[in-house]
């Protein structure tokens, strides 16, 4: 299985890690840490050193809650780092965005993945990333991130999740965007409680029958905390643990913030796939 991204092909007959690299002063995990731009740019190598295949860069926080951030200020965080790093590393360079503004500058600096928590819906959104030669990852969203984790509700959230990543799949197609471009992500944590969360988990194969890589984002995600009574900076272990699961049940991609960590519990699950 590959991923075409733009002028790179990311091999994923195994599976790979995507480093997180948050340009933003609130994001739930590492707000603030590497707003500076320096600082940005110095994690992002070290985070390819470490192992991992794709950069995911974001200026949005999108945990629940999280306030708005308008076009402008998105661009002038994420564009100096895609700039400076798209050049420097062999890997593909992710834009974590829902705007069409920021997706077409972001691939104009170098980015050759479009990560998008709205799956393409928002106006122009589509069109966008169907104008550029860059992947996309289609992710499931209840709701918005402000109020997504306010009482979310399904009858069957695997069906559900399945159902709407598979049209949107099909309008992605019909946009112009190849399926070897695209990804699919059940989104975790957004519009989902802790037993929708499992569910997923558990649940995961039934998505990679779509026949397009399945991207899991579990890192330090707040189920985490619900099951180990443990605050953010304390849910490595648990994150490993999700990820070894994860990649058992078919999910090619694991979207990370510990990348070293988590590309040994990766190769260690691949490796387990493989003997079996």
């Amino acid at each position: 299985m590959q991923l075409l991204c733009g002028d790179k092909t990311l091999d994923l007959t195994q599976p790979c890690v995507m480093g997180v690299l948050n340009v933003t002063p609130d994001s739930f995990s590492d707000g603030g840490r590497y707003f500076d731009a320096g600082r940005a740019i110095e994690h992002a190598h070290r985070m390819v050193e470490q192992g991992a295949a794709i950069l995911d860069i974001g200026g949005e926080s999108t945990r629940p809650g999280a306030p708005d951030v308008d076009t402008d200020d998105e661009l002038r965080r994420v564009l100096p780092v895609i700039r400076a790093v798209a050049v420097k590393v062999s890997v593909p360079v992710s834009v974590d965005t829902s705007k069409p503004d920021v997706m077409r500058a972001a691939v104009d600096e170098g980015a050759t993945l479009i990560n998008d928590i709205r799956a393409l819906q928002s106006p122009g959104a589509l069109a966008a990333a169907a104008g550029t030669r860059a992947a996309v990852c289609l992710m499931h969203m209840q709701g918005e991130p402000r109020t997504m984790q306010i009482e979310p509700r399904y009858g069957d959230v695997v069906r559900e999740v399945r159902e709407f990543l598979k049209r949107r799949l099909e309008d992605c197609v019909r946009g112009g965007i190849r399926r070897e471009r695209i990804v699919i992500d059940p989104g975790f944590g957004f519009g989902k409680t802790l037993q929708h969360n499992l569910a997923l988990v558990n649940g995961l194969q039934q998505l990679t029958d779509l026949g397009v890589p399945v991207l899991a984002g579990l890192s330090r995600k707040a189920m985490l905390g619900t099951i180990l009574g443990k605050p953010v900076d304390q849910r490595l272990y648990g994150s490993l643990a999700l990820a070894t699961v994860a990649v058992l049940k078919g999910a090619r991609i694991i979207r990370a913030h510990d990348v070293a960590e988590t590309v040994d519990a990766v190769k260690v699950a691949a490796a387990v796939l493989k003997g079996g």
